[in-house]
């Protein structure tokens, strides 16, 4: 059964464009939970690496200034202020850069009282890009400022620990007598406590686990189990880890591993662990609520609230990343990008794309480039330089049949593809295509993808000529055949 649509808005819904302007657009109190990660202030540029694809886009995501920082940010907080119901929780996803000076800036615009608390995430990997005295301190974490959450928010829990329990445990509870943990009905290990004079645990011969003292006649405390207790006139309570809840989750959140190691990565720089975002949507939302992500990047918040059947809303400036987000969301969720399907709940859309010729010039050039491998279903290169010419490659259906055998100085087996070549340029000449020649040959491509505005008639000629001489296909698509999509034929 699909999820209950909000009555306010509509929702499974990526928009492309600055979030500012699209935040505008909505109505006042219609979302329930707002989680952003934006570009932190740390002067530094990163190269966008889409794991096994080309994407390498430079972008700045750290600005002049704190200051400049800051002014960037507020009039966006103030919109998502605006935006989130009362009863709502706004996380705000920072590093060490410029917590303090957010935390002061959401203080100013949702009021010290709503200020619910500071998570800190440590990371399972620590990062050190710092040079002299600061590399002495590898960078091991990352913050959530939390405000606003009026409503009763969800425990969550974690496994408890298998290592120190006992001692954990009693230390809390303030006194020697308190429960007894065991890790579980049939573990099958001796356990001491790590205090003096506590029970141990032992399995009988029957199954059982058994109390006794250390240093108490073992044989005896297998044939009287509570013999301990009874020696010391104390009720004691026996609980089981593997029968419990877990530990409740507080504000330090360590239990999270690596986007690698989880299979997750995308190669974002950026980029957060699923069960980051699962925890966040488990503590302040339920079903059925609206999750606002103002800053989706590769797409994390949305798929997890997507698995956890909540409604969402999406916003990133580049095109690039919201044509990603829309494959993660088809490969992970099984979601379809489908306009009838998103009105009743089944599926979900990309609005605000560009559509003009004219939007497309205005571009970034690897911007640019990336619109069209992902508009052409292509894989982009996993590097920038030394890319040998081919901005990226289209596998045909019948590649996996058509393995060609490697030669005597190729190190395995390689798939058959088609190069794909981007160009922004009004009209694309003969020197060009000459390059782009070159680069099949020595991929031993017998065909090629060639995209730009417009061709020269010298270039058409050489297509030609490269077909008739070598046997060799060049597919020209202009960028106008693309936006009407009249390129299935082409690509056939």
């Amino acid at each position: 059964m699909p999820a209950k649509l909000s009555a306010v808005i509509d929702t499974r819904v990526i928009y492309c464009g600055d979030n500012l302007d699209q935040l505008r657009k909505l109505p006042d109190a219609c979302v329930d939970l707002i989680y952003i990660d934006p570009p932190f202030n740390s002067n530094r540029n990163y190269e966008v690496f889409w794991g096994e694809t080309k994407e390498k886009r430079s972008f700045e995501d750290r600005h002049e200034s704190t200051k400049a920082y800051v002014d960037y940010m507020r009039p966006r907080c103030v919109e998502l202020a605006r935006v989130l119901k009362k009863t709502g929780s706004f996380y705000y996803h920072c590093d060490w850069h410029a917590s303090h000076y957010v935390k002061v800036m959401l203080d100013q615009i949702f009021g010290e009282n709503n200020f619910i608390n500071e998570i800190i995430w440590k990371r399972q990997s620590a990062h050190s890009d710092a040079t002299g005295l600061e590399a002495s301190w590898p960078r091991s974490r990352q913050h959530l400022l939390v405000q606003q959450g009026r409503r009763l928010y969800v425990h969550a829990y974690v496994p408890a620990p298998r290592r120190g329990v006992h001692r954990e445990v009693l230390q809390a509870r303030g006194a020697k007598d308190g429960p007894q943990i065991l890790v579980g009905r049939h573990h099958s290990t001796r356990r001491r406590s790590a205090f003096k004079g506590e029970p141990a645990v032992r399995v009988s011969r029957r199954g059982t686990l058994v109390a006794f003292q250390p240093g108490a006649d073992e044989r005896a405390a297998c044939t009287r189990p509570d013999r301990a207790d009874e020696a010391r006139a104390v009720p004691r309570e026996k609980r089981y880890l593997d029968e419990g809840k877990g530990v409740p989750l507080g504000t330090v959140w360590d239990d999270i591993g690596p986007v690698q190691g989880a299979g997750e990565s995308l190669g974002y720089p950026t980029q957060k662990p699923l069960k980051l975002l699962q925890h966040i949507l488990e503590i302040s939302s339920n079903e059925n609520d609206v999750v606002l992500d103002a800053f989706c990047g590769c797409g994390t918040a949305l798929v997890a609230a997507q698995l956890l059947k909540r409604q969402w809303l999406g916003i990133d400036i580049s095109p690039t990343a919201c044509r990603v987000v829309a494959q993660r969301l088809k490969k992970d969720t099984g979601l379809t990008e489908d306009e009838k399907l998103q009105r009743i709940g089944r599926g979900f859309v990309v609005r605000d794309l560009p559509k003009t010729e004219a939007e497309l010039r205005k571009y970034p050039p690897f911007e640019f480039e990336n619109w069209a491998v992902v508009a052409l279903g292509g894989t982009k290169n996993a590097r920038q330089v030394g890319d040998m010419g081919i901005d990226g490659r289209i596998f045909p259906v019948s590649a996996l049949d058509n393995l060609r055998v490697a030669e005597s100085d190729e190190l395995a087996l390689e798939e058959r593809f088609y190069a794909l070549q981007v160009k922004q340029k009004d009209k694309t000449g003969r020197p060009d295509i000459d390059a782009f020649e070159t680069a099949m040959r020595r991929a031993k491509c017998d065909k090629g993808f060639f995209v730009s505005f417009d061709y020269s008639s010298d270039a058409m000629r050489e297509i030609d000529r490269f077909f008739r001489e070598e046997h060799r296909i060049i597919v020209p698509l202009t960028v106008r055949e693309i936006l009407d999509e009249e390129i299935a034929r082409k690509l056939a």
